[in-house]
């Protein structure tokens, strides 16, 4: 015995699926920018990559070069010298070891320094290539001295991996910020 089964001819026609057809992937290319906004933030634009080493700056209250400022009047210069000197010995210890990189400092230093931290980060990175992930150096003194004004000198002792090295650093303001001139990592 032979059993058929029919359908009612509504179900039979939707069934019945449509052909796939294939089709090219559209191209797709990002939209222009159709305006340009202003930067949010107060103390302007910062270069992209750049690390942030921003302190609150110090304000001065006293005399000008015209004479004596109103009591309202600030002057606003760079920030505490012996805070952003230990930020910037982590970070340029940090570069140095190959862990950071050297663009991130490019705001913060002259060519030169620069050039010479870049190298650093070069060489650790070659001798280090397949190392383990090594521990972070630990900044644990900063001594800081004024030779005149706008300038700062900074001593600073670090410990790296169990070894304590010395870094000695020049840093002259420069736009109510502080820009190291001079390095030497021991």
């Amino acid at each position: 015995m032979s059993t058929i089964t029919t359908c009612a001819p509504e179900v039979a026609e939707a069934a019945v699926l449509p052909r796939l057809r294939r089709l090219p992937l559209p191209v797709v290319e990002p939209n222009p920018a159709q305006r340009v906004l202003p930067d949010p933030r107060p103390d302007g634009p910062h270069t992209q990559g750049t690390l942030a080493l921003v302190l609150p700056p110090a304000t001065i209250r006293g005399t000008t070069d015209a004479g004596p400022c109103p009591a309202d009047a600030v002057r606003v210069g760079p920030p505490d010298p012996a805070a952003w000197a230990t930020q910037f010995v982590q970070a340029a210890v940090e570069v140095a070891a190959g862990a950071r990189s050297p663009g991130q400092l490019v705001r913060w230093t002259s060519p030169e320094v620069h050039a010479r931290l870049a190298r650093r980060s070069a060489l650790s990175a070659r001798i280090s290539r397949g190392a383990s992930a090594r521990p972070r150096a630990v900044v644990r003194t900063v001594l800081t001295c004024s030779p005149r004004d706008g300038v700062c000198e900074a001593s600073a002792v670090v410990v790296d991996r169990g070894r304590v090295r010395a870094l000695a650093l020049r840093m002259e303001g420069l736009d109510g910020r502080w820009r190291v001139t001079a390095l030497e990592m021991g």
